[in-house]
């Protein structure tokens, strides 16, 4: 429930009352300061209270975007300020300093807000003293970005007047639903997909369905596909390759309503990160099943195409955890990227080759309908590995050439990426912390990890040499991490690790020779990068890394890579293809269970990740 306090003499006219009741507050009346505090004191703790001046002119969605936005405990737009129960203590502080000001304008006086409209506004109202006070208190408000949308107090009649107009010139519908959108997408999502996604969003809004019921319809869709590829049939492809579209407009759709109704949820977040891999990599295991009913074995590159994908994705989460809060971050790299993106066909062609989310389901879903599994895989492949190429060499051209100073943040963050076990950390005390300098950092966990997946792809099934190189690779992990990790190339040391942990149970389980290792090891890849993933989403939510009980209990990335290895050499095929399953599933049930109690639990961040650029 929320509740709305409206200060002032109210404006003969006005739909403002209206306006606040249909984006659900319930409206009470304050002529001044003094009994607005007294207003506030009365409504109950755990509502959102918003105070809005009553000479308040704007649009309906500039209140909307400024008073009902869940993510922000403080928030305002010029006229009218909210705070959340977490944030009513300091919004009553607030409010009492104005009860007792002089009435001028406290914090950054920002009184504006009122787009192309140039309506001269005034800012001795109450919620805009309340804002300022809240300001230099040192309080985080969010503003958000209103564009063309109206938000002021008019200084006089002929004022509210022009207000009254410049509100009437805007559609502010039409502005509603265009910022539904991602101001950035992929081509295939912005030209094929988002023209009409728009309307599917406002359509389940009117209807009253939630972002997470879009999320859950996308995720049966993908499924649904994925079960309609294991038939191994061409109508069954055909019908993946169409279903797997379907799942995609839903899957742009659940984000767009969200924004659209601005309903965010904590766990829509936990959905909207993990559901959209889940899809994916559903799907993979569909074709591959697919494939073998028509005795085409292609499990090992539906691994591989998995493992390719997740390193990319680990990628990009290191290098943006490494660099987005870096001081003198900049470089000639990124310079001539700002310059290339000034030229309108380069932007496009830039975020096609990428192979982003939507131009990679669509590309899957053509060659489903069109060839085979293994081409399928063949083209997704190379696309993919085409495009880590281009998108990893431009990341290190940027660092290599950047003189950025990283903060304790980011190196908390790549640490918490690296999933380091205890093996790692036993390691590391006996070595005192001793570190590496420089660039020996990257290139520890670089040959650390080609020692053990050549060591595993070379030999035979049941050799120690893996095991060897697992040691070897146990050591080079706690070298890598034993500083901590500010250098320039340091964010590769995460994505080096979940390619060396990954790739190691590929090469053993193909080497394994025997039906159903490759499935158990793609089960078992899969649990292992939901974790992973995880970790991601509770970083980008400013929520810390998963307990360290949780790393531990599942062995860390060099713990579960050593075992592995160890499972290979005392076991005959059969048995390791059993201890991969067992393996798989007691990692999935452990890594569940701790995401689940997190993201419904009421501390779990209310974000709503816009996740992966479609």
């Amino acid at each position: 429930m929320s509740t709305a306090i409206v200060t002032g003499q109210p404006v003969p006219g006005s739909s403002l009352e209206n306006d606040l009741r249909s984006l659900g507050f319930d409206v009470l009346m304050a002529a001044d300061a003094a009994e607005a505090e007294a207003r506030l004191a009365a409504v109950p703790a755990d509502r959102r209270v918003a105070l809005v001046d009553a000479r308040f002119v704007g649009h309906p969605h500039a209140l909307r975007l400024g008073l009902t936005d869940p993510r922000f405990p403080l928030a305002a737009v010029p006229g009218a300020v909210t705070a959340q129960p977490a944030a009513r203590q300091a919004l009553t502080h607030a409010l009492a300093g104005a009860a007792g000001g002089s009435g001028e304008t406290g914090g950054n006086g920002e009184t504006g807000g009122s787009g192309a409209a140039g309506v001269e506004a005034v800012a001795d109202g109450v919620p805009d003293r309340v804002t300022g006070a809240l300001g230099t208190d040192g309080a985080e408000i969010h503003r958000p970005e209103l564009g063309s949308l109206v938000a002021v107090v008019p200084a006089d009649p002929q004022t509210r007047n022009e207000a009254r107009q410049a509100v009437a010139a805007v559609d502010d519908e039409a502005v509603r639903l265009k910022s539904a959108v991602k101001s950035r997408d992929g081509f295939f999502t912005t030209f094929c997909i988002s023209p009409y996604s728009r309307y599917l969003a406002r359509w389940c809004a009117r209807r009253g369905l939630t972002p997470n019921q879009v999320t859950t319809a996308s995720l049966l869709t993908a499924l649904i596909a994925a079960g309609c590829a294991a038939t191994g049939t061409r109508a069954g492809f055909v019908a993946a390759g169409v279903l797997l579209i379907a799942s995609f407009v839903l899957d742009c759709t659940d984000g767009q309503l969200a924004r659209y109704a601005l309903k965010y949820s904590t766990l829509g977040a936990w959905l909207d990160a993990t559901f959209d891999r889940a899809k994916e990599y559903a799907y993979y295991a569909g074709l591959a099943l697919g494939a073998a009913r028509g005795g085409d074995d292609v499990w090992a590159l539906a691994l591989g195409a998995m493992i390719l994908q997740t390193c990319r994705h680990v990628v990009d989460f290191s290098f943006n955890e490494a660099n987005h809060d870096a001081t003198a971050n900049t470089s000639p790299t990124a310079a001539l990227s700002g310059r290339l993106d000034s030229v309108g066909w380069t932007v496009w062609v830039r975020r096609m080759i990428v192979l982003p989310i939507g131009e990679r389901w669509a590309m899957i879903a053509v060659l489903t309908a069109a060839t085979t599994p293994r081409v399928t895989f063949y083209v997704l492949l190379a696309g993919c590995a085409f495009a880590a190429t281009y998108t990893t060499a431009g990341r290190v051209l940027r660092s290599l050439t950047r003189k950025a100073r990283r903060t304790d943040r980011a190196a908390l963050a790549l640490a918490d990426l690296a999933d380091t076990g205890p093996l790692a950390g036993a390691v590391r005390r006996v070595l005192g912390g001793r570190g590496l300098p420089g660039l020996a950092v990257p290139a520890a966990a670089l040959l650390g990890g080609a020692a053990v997946v050549a060591c595993s792809a070379l030999t035979g099934y049941g050799s120690v040499l893996p095991v060897a190189g697992a040691l070897v690779y146990v050591l080079a992990s706690a070298l890598a991490v034993a500083r901590p990790l500010k250098g320039a190339l340091d964010w590769l040391v995460p994505p080096f690790f979940r390619a060396a942990e990954y790739g190691t149970v590929l090469a053993l389980a193909a080497k394994a020779g025997v039906n159903g290792a490759l499935p158990a090891a793609f089960g078992l890849v899969a649990a292992v990068a939901y974790h992973h993933y995880d970790t991601v989403y509770r970083i980008r939510g400013n929520a810390g890394a998963p307990p360290a009980w949780l790393v531990r209990a599942i062995g860390g990335q060099e713990g579960r890579t050593l075992l592995v290895t160890v499972l290979a050499a005392l076991l005959t095929a059969s048995q390791f293809k059993v201890a991969l399953t067992v393996l798989a599933v007691a990692v999935a049930l452990v890594v569940l269970a701790e995401s689940i109690r997190f993201w419904v639990s009421a501390g779990a961040p209310a974000v709503h990740d816009e996740g992966e650029t479609a």
